[in-house]
């Protein structure tokens, strides 16, 4: 962990990414503004909760991709230490897919990394206000489920997975074993075949191979790795 010293009056922000380049980047973006400062860097969610523990933050500026535990995780153990901590993710995992995750994870709000400094800086000033962030597509897409108004846009069937299903798919997608899937969600290996077994389910898949090879071309074309 990377640790800065205070600044009075300016925002304290956590980033929180495992790559160390990532991070040194936005550091300086982040640092060219007035009212913000960063209070420290995380490479892994360990490094983050330990952080979120101990020290007053104003905001944790996060990734989705973790060495060590899946993004989602980490946003509801922060949110379960500190229930009026400010999360915003940072990813580049597509937003139709993981945006509206985020959020009910407890993220006020998700911005991809392909926006650009200037939608990213914007974005943490809304959610230090209090608002949420989320791009146009998505705040439509929220509102309408909200109203009831009926969409035109077909939902992707791995929108029907829980989030701990939707874990192990992309996992899965990105080429880890049972074994390994377990341990990086601290569930046994039983448990993640009984999410196979509900994942084939509900995604109409009769074999594993159909699964790992549907996961894996989800991933390249549609999830993409943050």
């Amino acid at each position: 962990m990377k640790t800065q010293p205070a600044t009075r009056g300016k925002a304290r922000i956590l980033l929180v990414d495992d790559h160390p380049i990532t991070r040194d980047g936005l550091a300086l973006l982040i640092a060219r503004e007035k009212d913000l400062s960063i209070c420290a860097q995380a490479g892994t969610a360990e490094e983050a909760l330990a952080f979120v523990e101990k020290q007053a933050l104003d905001l944790v500026l996060t990734d989705l991709s973790l060495p060590d535990k899946s993004g989602l995780e980490l946003i509801r153990d922060m949110k379960a230490i500190k229930p009026a901590l400010k999360v915003l993710v940072l990813s580049m995992h597509d937003e139709e897919h993981y945006a509206e995750r985020a959020l009910r994870a407890g993220a006020a709000g998700y911005i991809m990394k392909v926006e650009g400094g200037e939608k990213l800086v914007a974005a943490i000033h809304h959610v230090l206000a209090g608002e949420t962030y989320v791009s146009q597509n998505i705040s439509s897409r929220i509102l309408r489920g909200f109203t009831g108004r009926p969409s035109h846009e077909v939902a992707p069937p791995v929108g029907q997975l829980s989030d701990r299903e939707f874990e192990v798919f992309s996992l899965l997608g990105s080429g880890l074993p049972t074994l390994a899937i377990g341990q990086r969600l601290h569930i046994s290996a039983k448990t993640v075949e009984a999410h196979r077994s509900n994942i084939k389910a509900k995604l109409g898949l009769g074999t594993a191979a159909e699964l790992i090879a549907y996961a894996a071309r989800w991933i390249t074309g549609g999830g993409g790795r943050g």
